[in-house]
């Protein structure tokens, strides 16, 4: 029998490839490391399966692209139809290279068609893509990423959902036979269903055992199928949305970025921090600090002056600001969200002199400019939709969403438009960041949309390679790496409210790193659930991520300034070894806490963050146990905001006295006893490496 194997390896996981008789590959092992001489001969011959009664003569391989005319037991990964009807390719093995990474070639040279998976190992993680060609045009309807075995020790899928305001809700679903499938078909990766799925093997928790992970990089939404065949194996199958891709002779399954942890679910958030960090994001400028912004939207909304906005840099200013934001209203005709979209050029009733004043203004104050867009929309009101009403993504009479359309950017004359409008506004103004929001959903799946965002923000950073970009899409309805690929940050939620943004912030630092999150202190009383919140709580949670503001300064009082002053004032000291290392999430024993562990990158020093979020049901605080550090060394731990005690907190707690010094060993297995706390309390403890 000819066989051939590939490996793949990283410093955390291996990836095990076998073709056999010129057939299509698969994957026969996938996870933590394999020793180096391992023989992938007798693995691979350990891997084959026994076969039972009431069965095929022959168990068909689950290869990296099951085939449905081999004819496989569960869901093929990849679906064609041609003009005579559906497709069914069998893939012949044509060539390897391993010049890049690894990538292998496939044919069926009766129906013209030619498959190639690449396989690249990227520090802790690797990353997999297939693509489709065809000699003729054909309609995908499915493609997947390299299909990868399930793990059989895993009990649960773990996934994640949400919606406008409660992004990143964990939930977890038992393996069972037939198919656990997600698939987000609103146009972009979504609130609803974040490109991204675990798998824990039994036993897995925040801290210890083994997980795997899987991330696609694709913004224009996206489908994971978790298959439990009859015969009891599983396929993990990720890629683009059904039918997203249409006709054509050139097919991609975007890339799918796989991780492997035997440290729990912190393993798996440190490889993909690294990766979007390190690998992904394109820095203007890797040495300049992460800068605190001030975004005006839920100071003023729609309400713009002069005066107004220069009193509010002054204050934002004082408070620690940096970078000032001018959110939505600033152009055509806009006072609502009704109108202006589209027309890229500044409101003069607002603007008599432009926006140069206020520019002046805020560089004046010590902080540089930023400015809100949303390029890929149209109002009907707008010079633009009246100019060019064939420019719209769909049916005219379409369901509007907040008011607005969609232009089609698959058009090269929409993408010269906006181009050439938004390339105006940077030659014309000194401006270093563009806050990109996307505030409805697609009328249809079509991936050429995406593609066309895609093209758009590659030409403009080009142009323009020193201005950072946020993505934004009604707050976290557009993250994943592929946008990332071309902006430096994401806005998680359009929810302020501290205590919603401590369950999302903990639970997306499994995907994201606090460098490119952005997290703002809100108004004393939330806009978006009415919750009043101390403002140390508001202050701490927002300096786990990118910081900023959005509120109105004038609303503070002496007390509050004070506070957030100070904690910016923290921020500022420790942002640029806390954004250069890594974010663990910790277990907690207490489930009205959530808690988390900040490392610099030679561990030479870190920051707890436990925020209580709720009431516990038992009478004392539990302690803490951390993770990540050397359980030989010393470390010593300081509290850094004692002031929060509440007058119920009366006993012995060493950290309030004073300075504490223990082991790595005794703080992971014993943890460190913090004060009582009330709700909307965040306990901030710093530890050094003394020995």
């Amino acid at each position: 029998m000819n066989t051939i194997h590939y490996r793949l390896d990283t410093p955390v996981q291996t990836l095990v490839l076998r073709i056999r008789n010129q057939g299509m590959a698969e994957a026969i092992y996938w996870g933590s490391n394999l020793p180096e001489d391992e023989d992938l001969g007798m693995l691979s011959s350990a891997h084959d399966i026994d076969l039972g009664g009431g069965m095929l003569d022959a168990t068909v391989p689950l290869s990296i692209c099951p085939e449905a005319s081999a004819p496989f037991p569960g869901q093929a990964g990849l679906s064609l139809s041609g003009e005579a009807g559906v497709l069914q390719p069998t893939f012949r093995f044509e060539s390897a290279d391993d010049n890049d990474g690894l990538t292998l070639r496939f044919s069926d040279e009766t129906l013209g068609l030619a498959y190639t998976a690449h396989f690249k190992a990227v520090g802790d993680v690797i990353v997999a893509s297939s693509e489709v060609r065809s000699q003729t045009p054909v309609c995908c309807h499915w493609l997947a990423a390299p299909v990868l075995p399930g793990a059989q020790s895993s009990e649960k899928i773990t996934d994640w959902h949400g919606t406008w305001l409660r992004e990143f809700h964990r939930q977890e679903t038992p393996w069972s036979h037939g198919i656990r499938m997600r698939e987000a078909r609103t146009g972009r990766s979504g609130h609803e269903h974040p490109p991204m799925a675990m798998i824990p093997l039994r036993g897995a928790t925040r801290t210890a055992g083994e997980v795997h992970a899987l991330q696609l990089a694709w913004s224009g939404g996206h489908r994971f199928v978790a298959e439990q065949l009859p015969d009891g194996r599983r396929q993990l199958q990720m890629g683009r949305a059904w039918d997203a891709d249409g006709r054509g002779t050139r097919f991609s399954s975007s890339d799918l970025v796989m991780a492997v942890s035997t440290e729990g679910e912190a393993g798996i958030a440190r490889s993909f921090q690294r990766y979007i960090r390190d690998q992904v994001v394109v820095w203007p400028d890797p040495a300049r600090s992460r800068p605190v912004h001030y975004n005006c939207w839920e100071a003023i909304y729609f309400d713009h002056s002069l005066e107004g906005l220069s009193e509010i840099a002054e204050r934002a200013a004082r408070l620690g600001a940096e970078r000032f934001v001018l959110d939505d209203g600033w152009f055509g005709k806009r006072d609502d969200d009704t109108s202006s979209l589209g027309d890229w050029t500044i409101d003069r009733r607002k603007w008599p002199d432009g926006l140069t004043p206020l520019i002046d203004k805020v560089h004046g104050e010590g902080m540089s400019f930023g400015l809100w867009v949303e390029p890929e929309m149209v109002n009907l009101d707008s010079d633009l939709y009246r100019s060019h009403p064939d420019w719209l993504l769909g049916p005219k009479d379409q369901l509007t969403g907040r008011f607005q359309h969609l232009l089609d950017l698959s058009r090269p004359e929409v993408r010269d438009y906006l181009f050439d409008a938004l390339d105006a506004i940077l030659r014309a103004h000194d401006i270093d960041y563009l806050k990109w929001d996307h505030n409805r959903l697609l009328p249809l799946v079509d991936a050429a949309q995406t593609d066309g965002v895609y093209a758009l923000l590659d030409r403009l950073r080009a142009a323009h390679p020193t201005v950072e970009i946020e993505s934004c899409a009604s707050g976290g309805g557009r993250i994943d790496i592929g946008i990332l690929a071309r902006t430096h940050r994401v806005w998680l939620s359009d929810s302020n409210d501290a205590i919603e943004r401590l369950r999302m912030q903990h639970e997306a630092a499994l995907l994201l790193p606090p460098a490119v999150t952005g997290s703002h202190v809100g108004p004393r009383k939330s806009h978006s659930s009415g919750r009043i919140l101390p403002m140390s709580f508001r202050a701490w949670v927002a300096a786990q991520r990118h910081m900023g503001f959005e509120m109105d300064p004038r609303e503070l009082d002496e007390e509050e300034s004070e506070i957030l002053t100070r904690v910016t004032r923290w921020w500022k000291q420790t942002r640029d070894w806390r954004m250069a290392g890594d974010t663990i999430p910790l277990d907690s024993d207490d489930e009205a806490v959530i808690s988390e562990l900040q490392i610099a990158a030679d561990r030479s020093r870190f920051v707890v963050f436990a925020g209580r979020h709720a009431s516990s049901v038992q009478s004392l605080p539990l302690a803490q146990k951390l993770a990540a550090l050397d359980p030989n060394a010393r470390y010593r731990l300081h509290l850094v905001n004692p002031e929060d005690r509440p007058p119920q907190s009366r006993g012995h707690v060493a950290l309030v006295t004073g300075d504490v010094t223990m082991s790595g060993a005794a703080l992971m297995t014993h943890g460190i006893n913090l004060p009582l706390s009330w709700p909307a309390t965040m306990w901030v403890v710093e530890g050094e490496r003394i020995a």
